[in-house]
């Protein structure tokens, strides 16, 4: 009963914020500083609280460090070859993308720390970090390459040294190395604020969400959700089995890996020469495919 509360929780504050941008109230403006607020502030304290007084060894761990990148780029060689099914190449490269491409930073590391806790959330936000080394600079190679987008890809890479997610990661993994100790009442206030972190995300979420049926594809967005919601969380079960990962990363990573498609991958698309509108759908369907698997992979793993 508890999981299925928390899973009526997060689809209606998903529903909410999608609501409340097609009646008006939550605006574009309004919608950015929702995901300003998330993204700059509720995500980083959530990140940089959870790491700076775990154990360095358990957050740098041989198996996390080397899972990580394993997973994603599995992941992504299946979905190039599920791929080349795709008529055309815009709409090849967002299939592929979107399909390895999670929603780890909003939804993952706020609905792992929500679910298994604050150990969890401390191996959560290292598995975001490796991730954003990993999937930003592959998706933009990916959609660059296949679309021959003109873009500095450069200046792309580079905002990744300017990611707030990143900087408090890095912050609490140097506080986590020297020992760090904050006053309670800093601790304190650091988790309240972390709290806002997954709310936030799913209003912004919600409220970014756009179902254009131009672009419906139930074959191709079929293929993206099997291999985005199953088929990945799936592959980082046996990658960190394989490694013998502890339960705590075995079980964070299954459940951040099943997160849905980022809604950044829509932008990477628009800009770098993807199909859009199939974009937009896919971000739709695995958001609301991953949140009903989400409940069987907490029951699962416990």
């Amino acid at each position: 009963m508890e999981i299925l509360r928390r899973l009526v929780m997060l689809l209606a504050l998903l529903g909410l914020g999608y609501v409340a941008r097609q009646g008006g109230l939550l605006t574009e403006r309004r919608t950015d500083w929702l995901t300003t607020a998330a993204f700059y502030v509720a995500l980083p304290a959530l990140v940089f609280g959870a790491t700076y007084d775990r154990p360095l060894g358990d957050l740098l761990s041989p198996a996390l460090v080397a899972g990580v990148p394993l997973v994603i780029g599995t992941t992504a060689a299946l979905a190039w070859l599920v791929a080349r099914r795709e008529p055309t190449q815009s709409r090849r490269s967002v299939a592929i993308v979107q399909s390895y491409h999670a929603n780890l930073g909003f939804l993952g590391v706020p609905l792992v720390e929500l679910t298994l806790g604050g150990e969890a959330a401390a191996v959560a936000s290292v598995v975001l970090g490796l991730s954003l080394l990993t999937h930003v600079p592959l998706t933009i190679v990916t959609l660059v390459t296949i679309n021959d987008a003109d873009a500095a890809v450069r200046d792309e890479l580079a905002a990744l040294a300017r990611n707030p997610v990143l900087v408090s990661l890095a912050a609490g993994l140097l506080g986590s190395a020297v020992g760090l100790s904050l006053p309670s009442v800093a601790d304190t206030g650091l988790a309240f604020v972390g709290e806002f972190a997954l709310p936030l995300a799913l209003l912004g979420v919600g409220a970014s969400l756009r179902v254009d049926t131009d672009g419906l594809d139930p074959r191709g967005t079929g293929s993206v959700v099997a291999l985005k919601v199953a088929v990945m969380p799936a592959v980082a079960f046996a990658v960190f089995s394989l490694l013998a990962a502890s339960q705590a990363a075995l079980s964070t990573a299954v459940l951040m890996f099943g997160m849905p498609s980022a809604v950044s991958t829509y932008v990477y698309a628009s800009e770098l020469g993807g199909d859009a509108r199939f974009a937009s759908v896919n971000v739709f369907a695995t958001t609301v495919a991953s949140l009903l698997l989400v409940a069987v992979a907490i029951q699962v793993l416990g």
